[in-house]
């Protein structure tokens, strides 16, 4: 083989073994996390201590670790303290060490810290180079990761995870850390001795190690050397190198043992009792000792005393640091430091912004073994397909959403990294961009690598290569800060101008004449960090839009009259002046946000609701996402608007999540009446014309299509019905009476209601919404014919105008209540066709379809328009709809031979259960199936309806046969559909008589009811009776006598 390739093919499988281990790693931390909550007796640490730059910061890391206290996510037996720099002066790394010696020793009441086991972070930097992560540290910085519990990652809750274990592979001593490198190791390799001091150190390539600090270990195993930033050569020539061309990397991660840690308490105490003095002496921005430079170097073999008061400060020279060094070298020099070299094993640099966002934008794909990825709890806008003509519709594979402006192209979403972030549909945005928990609303436009962090953008053009940063202020005000990706806001004024954004700093100024004392005090480093550039606003549109003027400052087109009349803040003070609290709110409202979007996406995409279910994870919306479901119901078409309340319902669940659902529904009729509100025309030239007028509509059974002329489906999709009429027991069941009476007043009676009643003011009339209604029905014929006004008037007037009071009987005779014969629809058909006879009023038969579609909306009752249609017109009926909100179903009279026909009365047979439906909200099941998008049920719909055209093809050409297979694939469909459509009686029915049947189906919605059935030719309606008595005797199931009426 090739050694070129077979180098390669082993680096692959050491890669591949290095990511299982790691991630094996991580999750074996991550069960040590859980088990630091809840298990007793577990090894945690008793102290973790965060050090912070100033008051302000601390005050941001306060509430983000109450946040996570509240929320149960840090171990209760562990003390966590957030130390500031003293009166925010930079006492460096190490001074803020003894600063946490002093905080601890306070606590406990000695200066004796043998047996505790104390995490330190060291986090209290600027973040100069990052400022986006100013505020709040690089500590709490997120990263592309969701943790096991669900939750959006920060470095400070990978230290969580990570250092649980670490507990455990210690007896005593502090364990300290650096805030802005993430380490990936495994706890268990750590060995710590317990004696003296132990650097932890990774293997990484020495490509990477000349940019950082190297170990050197000698013989003993304990650190050598420290080769601090050295050339590549010059770290082989030492021996740092290995075979694998790789080198021991200082990861930040140092371990003291408590004989140290009393040694370095001597620093500030005497005796073991804290001293002011001597804190003072070593505690101080004069000296700034550095935990690395000052307190490490000591312990390393090769180190003298004379190298060491040459070693780089973190601060400046001085007698006062080179007086300290002496005192600390005699303290911890009789101590070593064990190298601990951990491999496999990672370490990440959070160092400046372009790392961060090549980091989010291209690194996630080597780390996805850890569960990294570059979109995390965020919504990247889709491309929904949409209807010409904006009506939404719902196929199998997706929903189009009936908002136009969803069709626009939205970002590349695989060029995008988002962090609790919102890209919206219609937003453009370009390559390798990193959004971080910010919203870019409709119609704005992201340019090339740009980093948004904490911001709305609403419908601006931001350019390439800027981060755009928004901070709250403490007096409610807002700054937004504009700077290059490759900008390094340490740079001071004299170096080359100072690079900044398309230019330099110093371009900026000339070009715009602005002076040095406008951007900084005198005496102050002139910097990008100092520099005064960024004006307060009142709100975060006007600071994008100050930010974006800077930008065109600095090519010389912007408005610099209105930036030198701001108030405006530096990079320093913005972040110094900026509300931890509002960045913790800001968060909470964007990932509240997130979720709505990431719903309102699964919709657009044609997700389904059980993608929904979990999403909110509460059980009811806060205010800022029902502010945000009113602006999208607001905007948004009938068919979002019914999705949005349906799944938000079924992802809230309970009590809570019903109102929304009923929502739904509500709106559904709001719609589909305010659609057919056209109909409802009060008619003043109606009289009476006779004493008496009788109306008897027979009943209809359905045959194929049902469901798909039901709201919203039709109005989505259209809708496709084959049906017939029938009479039962040789009589037309459904029966209205109109009598006039001399007196003013209006008379229902419901015979088999057993309701009766009276009415003498118009009012009551006038109100028919009420389920519980008992004369709702004909309530509703009144005021859809015209006869009653839907407002106003008196009863007296109208009944004087129309020739006398009224009484209307209704009754369905002998069929029993939930027959699924459509009765209920019928009736309000014979209702309105007998009002308009009854009164003079000329109509088609397509107004009676539409008025009774009025009515039942008006009723609150919702269904389609097969059933009025199936029982107003005679024989079998063909009926279609096109898709709208206004159905217009078109009836077409199917002839068959006259052979056909006799042969289908004596084939067909329908069945009484003996048991009505169950009072359960059929139609609500079934209707949020469809909205649901629950594949079932949308592949029944559209199949229904094929099913119901092939059956009028088979009947007309004679095919009895061939049309009862079709009427049991139909029974089979509306199963899927509706699983309550059946059960074990209907089943039994069936299995029963299943020799004597060619073709089976449910009457209606089924659950109970009657059953319909094509008998086989030789077998006859005696014998399917006496087979069913046979089995059922005196239960009430029975073939009843049925003919379908041509």
């Amino acid at each position: 083989m090739n050694t070129s390739i077979k180098k390669l093919d082993d680096g692959r499988q050491t890669e591949s073994m290095t990511s299982l281990f790691l991630s094996q790693s991580y999750q074996d931390a991550w069960d040590d996390y859980a088990r630091s909550l809840k298990k007793e007796g577990f090894a945690r640490w008793d102290y973790i201590v965060l050090t912070a730059s100033n008051e302000e910061q601390a005050e941001g890391f306060h509430a983000q670790i109450a946040l996570r206290q509240k929320e149960k996510l840090l171990p209760s037996q562990t003390r966590f303290l957030i130390l500031p720099d003293p009166d925010g002066r930079r006492v460096g790394s190490g001074g803020a060490t003894l600063n946490v010696l002093r905080a601890i020793a306070e606590a406990e009441g000695t200066g004796d810290f043998t047996g505790k086991k104390i995490l330190v972070i060291h986090s209290g930097g600027d973040s100069k180079r990052v400022p986006q992560y100013s505020a709040m540290g690089k500590l709490f910085s997120p990263v592309p990761h969701e943790l096991p519990d669900g939750r959006t990652s920060t470095l400070f809750d990978e230290f969580m995870a990570e250092m649980s274990g670490v507990a455990g592979r210690i007896r005593e001593g502090m364990v300290l850390l650096s805030g802005d490198v993430l380490l990936l190791f495994n706890s268990l390799q750590i060995d710590f001795p317990g004696r003296g001091a132990a650097a932890v150190s990774f293997k990484e390539n020495v490509e990477i190690g000349k940019n950082h600090g190297v170990f050197l270990m000698g013989e003993d195993g304990n650190v050598a050397k420290f080769l601090h930033k050295q050339t590549t050569e010059s770290l082989r020539a030492q021996g740092a190198v290995n075979e694998q061309d790789s080198v021991d990397i200082d990861t930040g991660m140092v371990i003291f043992s408590p004989e140290i840690l009393n040694g370095l308490y001597s620093l500030i105490s005497r005796q073991g009792i804290f001293d002011k003095e001597k804190y003072d002496t070593y505690v101080n921005e004069t000296v700034r000792l550095s935990l690395y430079g000052d307190f490490l170097y000591p312990l390393a073999g090769e180190s003298t005393l004379e190298a060491f008061y040459e070693e780089k400060p973190e601060g400046e020279f001085c007698p006062e640091l080179l007086a300290a060094r002496k005192v600390v070298w005699e303290i911890l020099r009789p101590y070593r430091m064990k190298l601990l070299r951990l491999s496999p094993a990672k370490f990440l640099h959070f160092g400046t912004t372009a790392e961060i966002l090549k980091l989010m934008t291209q690194g996630t794909l080597h780390y996805s073994h850890l569960g990294w990825k570059s979109k995390i709890n965020s919504s990247v806008g889709q491309n929904p397909s949409y209807d010409r003509d904006g009506t939404n519709l719902i196929s199998r594979n997706i929903w189009k959403s009936g908002r136009p402006e969803l069709a626009q192209a939205s970002a590349r979403p695989g060029s995008v990294a988002a962090l609790n972030s919102i890209l919206s549909t219609n937003a453009e945005c370009g390559e390798d961009c990193y959004l971080e928990v910010s919203y870019v609303h409709p119609g704005s436009v992201i340019g090339n690598h740009v980093v948004l962090s904490y911001i709305d953008i609403h419908g601006e053009t931001i350019p390439d290569e800027v981060v755009l940063h928004g901070l709250k202020q403490r007096d409610g005000r807002f700054v937004v800060r504009i700077y290059g990706i490759h900008d390094n806001p340490k740079t001071a004024l004299s170096e080359n101008g100072c690079a900044f954004l398309t230019g330099t700093l110093r371009q900026f100024m000339d070009r715009n004449g602005i002076s040095e004392n406008e951007l900084w005090d005198e005496g102050e480093n002139k910097t990008l960090w100092t520099a005064r550039l960024y004006p307060v606003c009142n709100t975060i549109p006007e600071t994008v839009a100050a930010a974006l003027n800077i930008y065109e400052m600095v090519n010389g087109n912007g408005d610099a009259t209105a930036w030198k009349n701001s108030e405006r803040k530096s990079l320093c003070s913005g972040f110094g002046e900026a509300s931890p609290h509002a960045l913790i709110d800001w968060q909470s409202r964007m990932h509240e946000l997130v979720k709505m979007d990431s719903l309102e996406q699964i919709i657009h995409t044609g997700g389904t609701v059980q993608e929904a279910q979990n999403l909110l994870q509460k059980d009811s919306l806060s205010k800022i996402q029902n502010e945000w479901l009113d602006r999208h119901i607001g905007r948004g078409g009938f068919s979002s608007m019914i999705r949005l309340y349906y799944y938000i319902g079924c992802a809230l669940g309970g009590s809570e999540g019903e109102k929304y659902i009923d929502k739904c529904f509500q709106t559904i009729g709001e719609k589909i009446l305010a659609g057919t509100l056209d109909s409802i025309q009060t008619n003043f030239d109606c009289r009476i014309q006779c004493e008496e007028h009788h109306v008897n509509l027979p009943l209809r059974v359905n045959w194929g299509g049902g469901w798909s002329d039901t709201p919203p489906y039709c109005n989505e999709n259209g809708g496709t019905v084959l049906n017939a009429a029938i009479s039962l027991n040789g009589d037309l069941p459904v029966k209205v009476t109109l009598r006039r009476l001399e007196e003013h007043k209006i008379v229902f009676d419901s015979r088999d209601m057993d309701t009766h009643g009276e009415f003498t003011e118009i009012e009551p009339l006038q109100s028919c919404g009420d389920p519980y209604d008992s004369f709702a029905l004909q309530k509703a014929a009144l005021l859809v014919c015209g006869i009653i006004p839907s407002e106003g008037s008196s009863l007296e007037e109208v009944l004087e105008r129309i020739g006398g009071g009224i009484f209307m009987s209704t009754e369905v005779v002998g069929v029993p209540k939930g027959s699924g014969l459509g009765t209920s629809s019928i009736l309000a058909g014979a209702c309105v066709k007998a009002l308009f006879e009854f009164t003079g009023i000329t109509y088609t038969q397509e107004d009676l379809y539409d008025h009774v579609l009025c009515m039942e909306q008006l009723m609150s009752t919702g269904g389609g328009w097969q059933d009025q249609v199936g029982g107003l017109s005679m024989g079998l009926k063909y009926i279609t709809a096109e898709s709208g909100m206004h159905q217009y179903p078109k009836v077409q009279q199917i002839e068959l031979k006259q052979e056909t026909k006799d042969e289908l009365n004596q084939r067909f047979a329908v069945i009484y259960t003996g048991q009505r439906r169950l009072a359960r909200n059929l139609l609500r099941d079934v209707v949020g199936r469809y909205i649901g998008n629950e594949s079932d049920a949308l592949y029944a719909l559209s199949e229904i309806q094929r099913t119901a055209a092939l059956m009028r093809f088979e009947l007309e050409r004679g095919n009895v046969d061939d049309f009862a297979k079709l009427l049991s694939e139909h029974w089979e469909l509306s199963k899927k559909l509706d699983k309550g459509s059946t059960n074990t009686c209907i089943d039994q029915i069936f299995a029963v008589i299943e020799d004597l049947i060619d073709g089976k189906m449910i009457c209606g919605a089924g659950g109970g009811g009657f059953l319909q059935v094509i008998l086989k030719k030789n077998a006859t309606k005696e014998m399917l009776e006496e087979r069913l008595n046979n089995v059922f005797q005196d239960s009430g199931v029975n073939v009843w006598e049925s003919e379908i009426l041509w």
